[in-house]
């Protein structure tokens, strides 16, 4: 009897806004983290045929240099475009609880606004889109900071 090989699919893809300015922190070995949480919204008709929204919100962690962009460009209420993985976290507070959440860690930040100070580079979009910023994947040999790392 063979055996069935699943393959697991850990894919985020978000469009949301930030519902506070980005918070910035640095590990104990230097590297850049930068988080913010984002408000992602799903409309839909209840049974009486009303509109009504659901929204959800996704905290969202960046790391090294676009941790440092998006901490530079990024602001409460902007429209941001996020690509990731879903990574759980595990925590203790000062109380001694154990507390678990869920955030996404970011591979890629569109910034779906023009930023201010940035050059227009609407090219028939419809819209001005600002700059990318890459996170370096997992795969890159980077050394992906444990969850003791993590400062917030």
């Amino acid at each position: 009897m063979s055996m069935l090989r699943l393959h697991q699919i850990n894919d985020v893809k978000l469009v949301g806004r930030l519902t506070r300015d980005p918070e910035m922190r640095f590990t104990a070995k230097g590297q850049g983290v930068c988080r913010f949480d984002l408000a992602v919204n799903r409309r839909y008709k209840d049974p009486t045929g009303e509109w009504k929204d659901d929204t959800s919100f996704v905290p969202v962690v960046v790391w090294r240099d676009a941790a440092q962009r998006c901490a530079d460009r990024l602001k409460k209420g902007h429209p941001v475009y996020v690509e990731g993985r879903l990574k759980s976290r595990n925590w203790e507070t000062k109380e001694g609880q154990k507390r678990t959440s869920l955030e996404v860690n970011a591979l890629r930040v569109q910034f779906l606004a023009k930023v201010e100070g940035e050059p227009d580079h609407d090219e028939g979009h419809g819209a001005a889109v600002g700059a990318m910023s890459h996170a370096a994947p997992a795969s890159s040999g980077a050394e992906e900071a444990s969850d003791d790392d993590i400062p917030f």
